[in-house]
């Protein structure tokens, strides 16, 4: 695996070099849906300072700038967990953030949550899922995003490449948070340390989609901000390198999940 300083890399698909006009009948910036794996191959410090990222990113002026900077000044933000094929919850429901006093609200509930893991990665599961809470949102925004994080490729359910198109072909943006920290705690068979070209190829896309990779768990909290800010202004860079090493490389295997689950069990019904 690349070595990759700060946060690992950015990478664009298709970016917004310019925040978008407000459109008539919009009610928000963005709805914004942070979808967040909390499969077992994720250990409880892991998912703490996983939590703990986004709690303080809501805290942040930074974040809370960009969002009272954009067309309109607001947006519609929800929280959820996914990880098998049938576990899918939200954590913290539609919220309007329009300043420092919502995004502390929103900060404060889901600061509050119990914490918890189950088993399996279906981030086709979680796609889905989190496709289906924007018309709960009971808002209009100019975009819809789900802001997908975890640490390993899609294993059971529906395979994540298909999804992932057919979210697009609705309009959504999928951006990605692949975490490349530490070996699974399960073990080697679901390892997978190009997560980073799995995510690129594999699960975000649509316009202005972008991942940021995360190999160090100090920096957790400053990628989660600065994927927050370029969320929710609309912005995004073409290529934003924070290692010589450059972008990921390769093609990935979209169903190397589902071919490592099978190499596994495989022994077990001989």
């Amino acid at each position: 695996m690349r070595s990759l300083a700060v946060l690992g890399v950015i990478v664009c698909v298709s970016c917004v070099v310019s925040p978008p006009a407000r459109a008539v009948g919009a009610d928000v910036d963005v709805q914004l849906v942070l979808a967040v794996d909390i499969s077992r191959s994720m250990d409880y410090d892991e998912l703490g300072v996983q939590r703990q990222g986004y709690v303080a990113a809501f805290r942040n002026p930074e974040v809370i700038n960009a969002i009272t900077g954009g067309g309109i000044g607001r947006i519609a933000v929800t929280y959820l967990e996914w990880a098998g094929a049938f576990y899918q919850k939200v954590i913290v429901p539609w919220r309007i953030i329009a300043g420092r006093d919502d995004a502390e609200a929103f900060a404060t509930a889901l600061d509050a949550a119990p914490i918890t893991r189950e088993m399996g990665t279906s981030i086709s599961g979680g796609l889905l899922f989190a496709a289906r809470q924007f018309a709960e949102s009971k808002v209009t925004g100019l975009r819809r995003t789900i802001d997908v994080s975890g640490d390993g490729a899609n294993n059971i359910g529906a395979p994540v490449a298909p999804v992932r198109d057919q979210l697009v072909d609705e309009g959504i943006t999928i951006n990605g948070l692949p975490i490349i920290i530490r070996p699974s705690t399960w073990g080697g068979p679901f390892d997978m340390p190009d997560l980073d070209v799995y995510y690129r190829d594999c699960v975000i896309g649509g316009p202005g989609s972008f991942m940021i990779t995360v190999d160090d768990i100090g920096r957790f909290e400053v990628a989660v901000r600065r994927k927050l800010v370029l969320e929710v202004a609309g912005l995004a860079p073409r290529v934003m390198l924070a290692a010589d090493d450059g972008a990921p490389s390769g093609k990935a295997d979209c169903l190397a999940g589902e071919k490592a689950r099978r190499r596994y069990l495989d022994p077990l019904f001989r």
